[in-house]
């Protein structure tokens, strides 16, 4: 196979593999992929464990300080300034990644995640545990970024959306596990401070376990490091695919680590496709958040007790459902993704969160009546189980799926972590004013709002969202020359390229 291959010739790619069909690889067929995706999926567990953690020990929080159950501006800056930490990692996270490699940035972010989990364990007041928050959310941010892109970059192309979708699996799996320790501790002294210090736990196990792993071959391969990089990939494919993915990543590397060199920010406005890609995979990240999906985890206890079931435990037992059903929907999304594909696997999640935000909405409408006797208690609990039954194989995973592999390799890093501080703040922006919007406009207008956000979201994915399933970077790269310049790709590419000189 010669260097100037077609790219229906690309190793990975669907033309590719109908020529040698006995190269494709499964998800479980290779131990040393799934282990790789696995460990570096914990940063994800970090995430989501900290995004459950907090919404169970909020109500002991609460008890141990007035001020802050006096306060639903203290609860939601408690809540929200791990995502202020995660805008600033995040934001950081690119450049990190592209300087130093995925390896050390996630050394970088367990270190810090375990020194914040450390300071809210100890913290003597709200202001301290605060500060705590905001180094657990620097270390989040970074591994958010990190992670995906580490596992994208070592995945084959055919299992590459259901590996980066595993990472979200930790996620939900993290949310999951922080419901049962937040059960765990609900009669021990000390309750929300075991639940915050536990999280330490998982950052040191990765930390070690990282030690032990490879950098990411395609890295190694930016960085001129032709020998190590082989070296990680032997183990990843076979040797008859093996010849074939060395040359073609040799082809592809000299151009990217020649523009990789002069990337700047203000180079993703400059390039059209570039853009096209970002605000794709930004408005993705925008409206994942939008949509409410950390309203219902951040909140998920404060909403069951809104919803009239007062008793902190039954609160929480029954939002450790809500988060199991996450995680189940998410081991859904992870067959779907690459079957179904990412445009309609979101574009059916988002039909169904329309409605169940929908259902949310007129529970806590009719709630607010006062005429129910518990009945839309129990409808609010089932909207939010719709809620996550639809969300969770969809635009959980699609949106990280998508960001990981829409962009060109000299821009992966910047565009990544520009893309995901989109998420983090957005985030934020849910975080820190849900409560304050439910007592202003009512819960049902606020779930309510959030159904006509879904709405847009889905009119977004129907619009401007390609199908990306089974394809190579260079394809998808492909993709956006194509609906940025038409046919005329070589003209625009020759002035572009006199732009940035």
């Amino acid at each position: 196979m010669t260097l100037t291959m077609s790219l229906n010739s690309l190793p990975g790619s669907s033309g590719y593999l109908d020529l040698y069909p006995e190269r494709k690889m499964s998800l479980m067929r290779n131990p040393y992929v799934l282990g790789l995706t696995l460990v570096a999926g914990i940063g994800g567990l970090l995430f989501g464990y900290d995004t459950g953690v907090i919404s169970g020990a909020l109500l002991y929080i609460k008890d141990d300080f007035e001020v802050v159950n006096q306060s639903s501006f203290l609860q939601e800056t408690i809540v929200s300034m791990a995502l202020v930490g995660a805008i600033i990692g995040a934001a950081a996270g690119g450049w990190i990644n592209d300087a130093y490699g995925r390896k050390k940035a996630t050394l970088l972010a367990d270190v810090v995640f375990a020194l914040g989990s450390i300071v809210m364990a100890a913290a003597p007041d709200p202001y301290i545990l605060i500060l705590g928050r905001l180094l657990v959310g620097l270390g989040v941010g970074v591994a958010s970024v990190t992670a995906p892109v580490f596992i994208a970059e070592a995945s084959p192309s055919e299992i590459r959306g259901a590996l980066v979708s595993t990472n979200v699996l930790m996620i939900t799996g993290g949310q999951f596990l922080s419901y049962l320790v937040n059960l765990a501790f609900t009669e021990v002294p000390g309750t929300w401070r075991w639940m915050l210090g536990v999280s330490a736990v998982p950052a040191v196990v990765q930390f070690f376990l990282m030690l032990c792993l490879p950098e990411s071959p395609r890295w190694l391969f930016m960085k001129n490091n032709k020998a190590e990089a082989i070296s990680v990939l032997s183990k990843i494919y076979d040797f008859a695919r093996l010849e074939d993915e060395i040359e073609y990543l040799a082809s592809q590397t000299e151009e990217e680590r020649q523009k990789r060199n002069n990337v700047r920010f203000m180079d993703v406005f400059k390039s059209k496709p570039i853009m096209l890609a970002f605000y794709t995979g930004a408005g993705l990240q925008a409206f994942q958040q939008f949509t409410g999906i950390n309203t219902v985890m951040y909140y998920s206890p404060t909403i069951v007790q809104m919803a009239g079931f007062q008793s902190n435990q039954l609160a929480l037992l029954l939002s450790l459902a809500i988060a199991a059903m996450n995680a189940a929907g998410t081991l859904v999304g992870i067959y779907l993704i690459d079957h179904a594909g990412r445009r309609k696997l979101a574009l059916t999640s988002l039909s169904g969160v329309i409605v169940s935000l929908a259902i949310l909405s007129t529970a806590f409408f009719a709630e607010s009546s006062g005429t129910t006797n518990g009945i839309y208690g129990w409808m609010a609990v089932l909207g939010l189980a719709l809620y996550i039954s639809f969300f969770a194989p969809g635009m959980g995973p699609v949106p990280w799926t998508v960001n990981s592999e829409i962009y060109p390799e000299a821009y992966r890093g910047i565009c990544g972590g520009m893309s995901a501080t989109v998420n983090w703040i957005s985030n934020l922006i849910v975080a820190q004013t849900f409560l304050s919007i439910a007592e202003v406009l009512g819960t049902g207008t606020t779930f309510l709002i959030l159904a006509c956000i879904a709405l847009c979201a889905f009119l977004f994915v129907m619009i401007y969202v390609p199908e990306t399933k089974g394809l190579t970077f260079e394809e998808v790269e492909q993709i956006w020359k194509e609906r940025a310049w038409g046919k005329d790709q070589n003209t625009q590419t020759l002035i572009e390229q006199g732009n940035d000189n």
